[in-house]
């Protein structure tokens, strides 16, 4: 029979382990209960990252952000004429007109006021309608008097001038974009040989106008009187040609020679200077 002293031994160990099962059950609670809560915070700041970031907001564009600013930024018309943010030119001019249907036939003379002489000029509209458009709106809006043409180009395959860039450095434009009109671009002779690239090439004949630009689509205000014929990638959109009084003035200029500062004795600004004093449309 267990002794007095022994049952109170016994006693005292059940209680320990009564002690420590409960013990370990309260630390089981904690544990889960830390869990749970960590787990909801998670799952509170995930959502909250769902709604702000990868919610149906994010697929399209709140007011006031990218696509109004885009929408605001282009024309209505078809000419689609793009504001151009990176130019502030010193000339602000706005963009042109841009009704529901750009006229596309018919010819409009303008006349190149320069103090090496007069170069007339005439757009034809059903070449390229929107981009013919635009000379006409910077014509009237004087946006090319008292600019100068600013490179001379006279190489065996390139033979032209280059003029309408506000800044006379050949980076100005207008503050906008107009969209490539290629396929009279596209029409003309093929080049004798590909571009460097591999690209073809074609003829812009002496006497052809056409737009300067920096890549596709970037058309603005620079455009380039061809003297002799040159080959070119078929990336520039043809809009008119120089008449027979106008191509005697580019002769002249070009007779004058490449001037200092150029990029090479074959290209740069023509030794004789030459400003457009006023551009007028007949």
């Amino acid at each position: 029979m267990p002794t007095n002293e022994q049952r109170r031994q016994a006693a005292k160990r059940k209680l320990e382990r009564q002690l420590a099962r409960r013990a370990e059950r309260a630390k089981r609670r904690r544990i889960w209960g830390v869990s749970i809560t960590v787990g909801v915070v998670i799952a509170a700041v995930g959502l909250v990252y769902w709604l702000v970031n990868l919610g149906p907001e994010d697929s399209q564009a709140s007011p006031n952000e990218s696509n109004e600013e885009t929408s605001a930024n282009t024309t209505d018309g078809p000419c689609a004429y793009a504001e151009n943010p990176s130019e502030q030119p010193p000339k602000p001019v706005g963009t042109p007109d841009d009704p529901a249907e750009t006229p596309n036939t018919g010819t409009v003379k303008v006349t190149l006021k320069t103090d090496q002489g007069d170069i007339p000029v005439e757009l034809d509209r059903s070449k390229a309608p929107c981009t013919v458009q635009s000379l006409l709106h910077l014509t009237q809006e004087k946006f090319y008097d008292n600019t100068t043409c600013h490179r001379l180009t006279a190489s065996e395959g390139l033979k032209v001038l280059q003029c309408g860039d506000p800044l006379g450095t050949g980076t100005g434009g207008p503050g906008y974009t107009v969209k490539d009109e290629l396929d009279a671009a596209k029409a003309l002779a093929p080049g004798a040989a590909a571009g460097q690239d591999g690209s073809t090439t074609v003829i812009y004949p002496r006497g052809v106008v056409a737009m300067a630009n920096g890549g596709p689509n970037t058309t603005g205000s620079q455009f380039f009187l061809v003297y002799g014929d040159s080959t070119l990638a078929p990336n520039y959109t043809v809009v008119g040609t120089v008449d027979a009084a106008g191509l005697t003035v580019l002769d002249k200029i070009a007779a004058g020679g490449i001037g200092a500062g150029g990029q090479s004795p074959e290209d740069g600004p023509p030794a004789s200077p030459v400003t457009i004093t006023s551009a007028v449309a007949e």
